[in-house]
Order: C-alpha cells, then sequence, then structure tokens
C-alpha cells in the first residue's frame, strides 16, 4: 500500500484563508463568474423528485437565465451538468439530447455507501445503459475508517469497471469521499490518493500493447469529490486543498490529470471565486501534454473541475447582473429550477 503524506492542518488552514484576501478586477470577475456558471453540476436529490421536476432542471441547466441577452448582451453557457438519481437517467437523457450538458447520477447506495456491492454495481450499470455519462459514487466510509482500505480501493475498482459500456467507451467517474466524515486531513489526503490509484489501475486494465493508454482529452474525466451534500461539512476550503494537492503530486508522478469536484456548502459568487483562485493557484499552469493551454490551466474547464451548488447558480447570475447593470435583481427576477 502506498505511503499518503501527512497534512499540516495549521498550514492548510492558512492557505486555503490566503486565497480569500485576493483582489480581483471587474473585467477579471466577469470571466470568473461565466467560468464558475459552466462548471455546475445543477442537482437534484431528493425523496420528492419527479420527472417533471428534473425536465425544469434540463432546461435551466440548458439556459441558465432567459433574459441573458437582454440584461447581458450576450448568451450566457450552459451549466456542465445535470446530476439525478439512477431512477430519472432516462427523462435527462429525453430532455437534453442534442446539448452539451452531461448527465451525472449518483450510486452505489448513495448517500450511505453501506449496499452489499453487488447492489451498488447494478445500481451503476444501470444508470450508465439509460444513458448517463458520468456516475458520482460514495465510498464506504465505514470501511475506510477501520483501515480497510484495500477493500474500498476494490469498491472503487469494481465500479469503475461497471462504467464501461459494451461499446468499449466508459462514463466518467466521481468518487465522493464524504469529507465531513472522515475525520481529519490526514484521511482526507489518504482516501484522495486510493481513490485515484484505483481509478487508474482500471486504465490501465482497459489499456493493452494493441490499444494503449490514450492521450488524456481522449480518457474519461474521473475526479475526485468532496461530499454528498447531506452531511455537514461538505466542501470547505481547506479540505478542497488538500484534495487538489493530492491531484497536483499525482500529475507530477504520472503525468495523468484527474478532476477535481467540492460540492456542497458553496452558495455565493464570492466563494466559487475563491475556489478558482486556489486551484489556478495550486494546479496550474502545467504543462500536461495534449491539452492546448495558451498559457492557461487545464483544471480550470468544466472537463476538469465542478461545482456541485445548485444554490449557487442565481447568486453566479445575479452577480453578473449588478456588473453589468450597477445594480442588484430581485432573486424573483430568476427563475427556479
Amino acid at each position: 500500500m502506498f505511503a499518503s503524506p501527512t497534512v499540516d492542518a495549521v498550514m492548510a488552514q492558512e492557505r486555503a484563508a490566503s486565497f480569500t484576501k485576493r483582489s480581483i478586477k471587474t473585467s477579471t470577475k466577469l470571466a470568473g463568474l461565466t467560468l464558475a456558471l459552466s462548471m455546475l453540476d445543477l442537482t437534484t436529490l431528493e425523496g420528492k423528485d419527479s420527472p417533471e421536476k428534473v425536465r425544469s432542471l434540463c432546461r435551466k441547466a440548458i439556459r441558465p437565465w432567459e433574459r441573458d441577452e437582454e440584461v447581458l448582451g450576450q448568451r450566457l453557457p450552459s451549466v456542465a451538468a445535470v446530476c439525478v438519481y439512477p431512477s430519472m437517467v432516462k427523462v435527462c437523457d429525453e430532455e437534453l439530447a442534442g446539448t452539451d450538458v452531461k448527465i451525472a447520477s449518483v450510486a452505489t447506495g448513495f448517500p450511505s455507501g453501506q449496499y452489499p456491492l453487488d447492489v451498488r454495481l447494478d445500481d451503476v450499470r444501470a444508470a450508465v445503459r439509460d444513458g448517463a455519462d458520468e456516475i458520482d459514487m460514495v465510498i464506504n466510509r465505514g470501511a475506510f475508517l477501520a483501515g480497510r482500505y484495500e477493500e474500498v480501493a476494490e469498491e472503487i475498482r469494481e465500479t469503475k469497471r461497471a462504467c464501461r459500456r459494451a461499446d468499449g467507451s466508459s462514463a466518467a467517474l466521481k468518487v465522493i469521499l464524504e469529507t465531513g466524515e472522515l475525520e481529519t486531513l490526514d484521511n482526507i489526503r489518504r482516501a484522495s490518493d486510493l481513490a485515484i490509484r484505483a481509478m487508474h489501475e482500471v486504465d490501465l486494465e482497459f489499456s493493452s500493447p494493441q490499444s494503449p493508454m490514450p492521450s488524456p482529452q481522449c480518457l474519461p474525466h474521473d475526479f475526485i469529490k468532496t461530499s454528498t451534500g447531506k452531511v455537514t461539512p461538505a466542501a470547505t476550503m481547506p479540505v478542497t486543498l488538500v484534495m487538489l494537492e493530492a491531484i497536483r503530486d499525482w500529475y507530477f508522478e504520472s503525468g495523468r490529470v484527474v478532476g477535481m469536484k467540492p460540492a456542497g456548502g458553496i452558495r455565493t459568487a464570492k466563494q466559487a471565486l475563491h475556489y478558482l483562485i486556489m486551484v489556478k493557484e495550486t494546479l496550474g499552469p502545467l504543462n500536461v501534454p495534449g491539452y492546448d493551454h495558451a498559457g492557461g490551466c487545464p483544471w480550470l474547464t468544466p472537463d476538469h473541475f465542478r461545482f456541485g451548488a445548485s444554490t449557487l447558480t442565481n447568486d453566479i447570475l445575479r452577480q453578473l447582473a449588478r456588473l453589468k447593470t450597477g445594480m442588484y435583481m430581485a432573486g424573483y427576477d430568476f427563475a427556479e429550477a
């Protein structure tokens, strides 16, 4: 088993806090908020979810604000994905057909991760078969905290194998650590390293001398993710920083790119900008083969960074309108999903 580095918790807190103190000019703020909007995973994971609610969420995902051209003078981007339970994937597949918005589905006994493994894997296969582009799996935290690391790694490997389609392509996998239950930053670092390596091992299984490992831009963009959004605390900046550093160190070791998704607790446009600054200063620019950087950071794209924060959407729109018009618009000026 690999050895993860220990984390200096005090310095992680200090470093994370430093990203909230940057001064951002108006033009940069406009670009940053537009980028953050394109990185959102609009999510509905409630017992009362219905096809009608999911269709409404999909319409919001395709066009976050129907008055964007009137007020801002530009068409805003669609969000990155819609995230739903497996039973709603078919609804999304119909509503999002012909768009670039991806379909993400939680699986593997979300949010507890305590279901029998065969049930969890059937959950994944059903979602992929119905059209999911991405699977958000949650690890078994009880097994991890009990020190059964190989068991957790094998469950991640089995889940990634279940993401494979009949044509040989794969849905992307996001491994949710549920950091609010992992207790320490050292545990979060170990879980990050474990998830990244487990996913990579399956990529190696699928490669061969006849079909070698593809270049980074051809692989499904796998992620590590902070939270289910059902546990407090969810995403925090120190936790996200530790996970970003695991991604960075894996890139230096292997040259491979892994995405990051903080989820839960990010509610304001200001917070979203702080996270983008942290990504930029922690991960980029790095010379990742196969990417056209133009001096930028490959992680600052929806392919490699996401926000799991549906309540963030309208605050970003409100701030964009204020920057353009100089006035705050009322909450009711923006449709709820």
